[in-house]
Formats: C-alpha cells, structure tokens, sequence
C-alpha cells in the first residue's frame, strides 16, 4: 500500500524542503495511521499539523483524494491505497 503526503510550502522546512512524501503504511490506514507515519520521521512537521491530543490543528486542513478530512470521517477517515493527502495550512495576513 502507497499513500502520497503532499507538503506545502508553508511547512517544507519541517521535512527537509520535501514536496511530497511517498509513505507505505500497513493496511488498512486512516488518516490518524498516515500522519503517524508522518510524525515517525519529521515529528516537528506533525506538530505543526495536530495538536497535543493528535487532532487537526484549527487552521490546517487535510484532504484525502481531494474530499476535506473533516467532512468525511475526521482523522478516523479511511486512507485507501494510492491515496494522495493534501496538507493546506491557513494563510492570513494583511
């Protein structure tokens, strides 16, 4: 099983200047499983993803197979394989 993690910008400093992570996570994965594969190796990049408890910072948005997390299942959100996670954190400024 393969799942692409797609990184921003914004958060490429907290995963060596990565664009894209191609995990293999065991099966079956929910999102809670990919960003824990995630967090195994670039810890700093998940705490800038979830929070202290492991849930969704306010201003991050994740979407699996272009469909947002929170509209689905949360980070209880089925992962299939060949998925394609897209991380897109808030922007505000003025």
């Amino acid at each position: 099983m393969t799942v692409t993690v797609f990184i921003p910008g914004a958060l490429r400093n907290e995963c060596g200047g990565a664009t894209r992570l191609d995990l293999e996570p065991g099966e079956p994965v929910s999102l809670t499983g990919v960003l824990d594969e995630v967090a195994a190796t670039y810890p700093r990049l998940d705490r800038r993803i979830r929070d202290e408890r492991g849930r969704l910072r306010q201003f991050v948005n994740v979407f699996v197979n272009e469909e947002e997390s929170r509209a689905l299942a949360g980070m209880d959100t089925a992962v299939p394989d060949g998925a394609e996670v897209r991380i897109i954190p808030s922007v505000a400024g003025g």
